[in-house]
């Protein structure tokens, strides 16, 4: 049975072989189809792993609290345009949340930040100094101020790689400079590591830190002392996550004093629910593409079917003697198959390189990050075996049904 399959597989590609040019444009949608797909599969686990760092970016187990609901009474309202969170209730929940590792809080508003001749308009946020334990921020240089700083609403600043990028030459040093919000002077005592993008798209290293009571008393002013623009929480474990903001919800919600018939009036996202938001959409878009690219493919299928028919034309008298010298109807069917799935091989062979350089161009090109996985080759090469095998059947069947006889009548 061995060696028939190998005499069967000789013979395929002996015929494929006669016409070269034919069965090159018969793999052609093969070839596309494939490329397609393991291209557009890397780019969609590429952003899906994007948006993975991203989400990772945040933290560790995030809790982010937002002042205001994100629906009263049917109608959708905007997140931070009430004042309701405070720092009285960051207190409150640390003390009150077991589960809860730290609190922290932060307020922020885009400021004209000045260093010499230099300007930038940039994000500056009033935080607590736990605020970045919570945020998992690291240094390149520098370190953080501490909770003396925040007690005597010292005028020091942490600084982002975005914000300092456009605020100081690259041969300058950072460090010890002073630089004005509102003409208030500010001393940088810390380089903030780079952290790219967040999930929502926005730039995470244009950003300037100060202690929230010097953002609060010397340069945001405030008509309510203490109330904040956020509230952060993280907990020791992401299992422990869903508990957490239930008992915030609890905490918060007895007091703001809002009746069981009230709705919050906050807003509470996890770094999971961010997440899997994300990530959903991730999975949507990787799907669409992978189905686009999947037309292409059945339109390879369709060409094999097509040429394998006319060749089942052109070869009906071969098929006749072959027949007459004692082949079995099951023998031209699997000559007819195997020349089918040899022509979806091979090509979802070049397909897949084509995929690869794809993918590899992408990233060069347009810098879109892409992964290549062994699976996404795997399948796509056993999708298009499939499709021979599916659309050989029926050439395959028609010539294994010819009348012997018939068949060498034919002209």
């Amino acid at each position: 049975m061995l060696g028939f399959m190998l005499l069967t597989v000789m013979t395929a590609l002996r015929v494929l072989s006669r016409n070269r040019l034919r069965a090159g444009l018969t793999m052609l949608g093969i070839v596309i189809g494939v490329g397609a797909v393991i291209a557009m599969v890397s780019i969609g686990q590429g952003a899906r792993a994007a948006v993975q760092a991203q989400v990772a970016s945040m933290g560790t187990n995030v809790i982010i609290i937002m002042p205001g609901s994100t629906t009263v009474s049917g109608v959708r309202g905007g997140q931070g345009g009430a004042v309701t969170l405070t720092v009285s209730d960051a207190a409150d929940l640390k003390k009150r949340s077991p589960l809860l590792s730290d609190t922290g809080w932060a307020r922020r508003e885009v400021i004209q930040i000045v260093n010499g001749n230099r300007n930038w308009n940039g994000p500056v946020n009033g935080i607590s100094p736990s605020y970045l334990t919570i945020r998992d921020w690291s240094f390149v240089s520098g370190g953080a101020f501490t909770q003396a700083d925040m007690d005597a609403a010292a005028r020091v600043a942490l600084i982002g790689q975005t914000t300092l990028e456009n605020l100081f030459d690259p041969s300058e040093e950072a460090i010890g400079a002073t630089i004005r919000i509102k003409n208030v002077p500010f001393q940088i005592v810390g380089v903030l590591a780079p952290k790219g993008q967040s999930a929502q798209g926005s730039d995470q290293d244009d950003v300037l830190f100060i202690p929230f009571t010097t953002a609060e008393r010397k340069v945001f002013g405030s008509q309510f002392l203490g109330s904040v623009g956020a509230l952060f929480a993280s907990t020791e474990q992401s299992a422990d996550l869903p508990e957490a903001v239930e008992h915030v919800r609890e905490v918060l919600r007895g007091r703001h004093r809002l009746q069981s018939e009230q709705a919050d009036d906050f807003t509470i996202r996890t770094q999971v629910d961010i997440g899997k938001v994300q990530e959903s959409t991730g999975q949507t878009l990787t799907v669409m593409l992978f189905a686009i690219a999947s037309v292409s493919l059945l339109v390879g299928g369709i060409g094999i079917m097509n040429i394998l028919l006319v060749s089942v034309t052109e070869r009906t008298r071969e098929i006749g003697v072959r027949m007459a010298v004692g082949a079995k109807r099951v023998h031209i069917l699997m000559q007819f198959l195997i020349e089918a799935v040899t022509l979806s091989l091979v090509g979802g062979v070049i397909g897949v390189m084509v995929g690869i350089i794809g993918a590899r161009l992408t990233t060069a090109i347009a810098g879109w990050p892409t992964i290549i996985s062994l699976d996404s080759i795997v399948g796509a090469c056993i999708f298009s075996l499939a499709v021979g095998l599916f659309f050989g059947l029926y050439p395959a069947n028609k010539a294994a049904r010819l009348n012997p006889i018939d068949a060498l009548r034919y002209e």
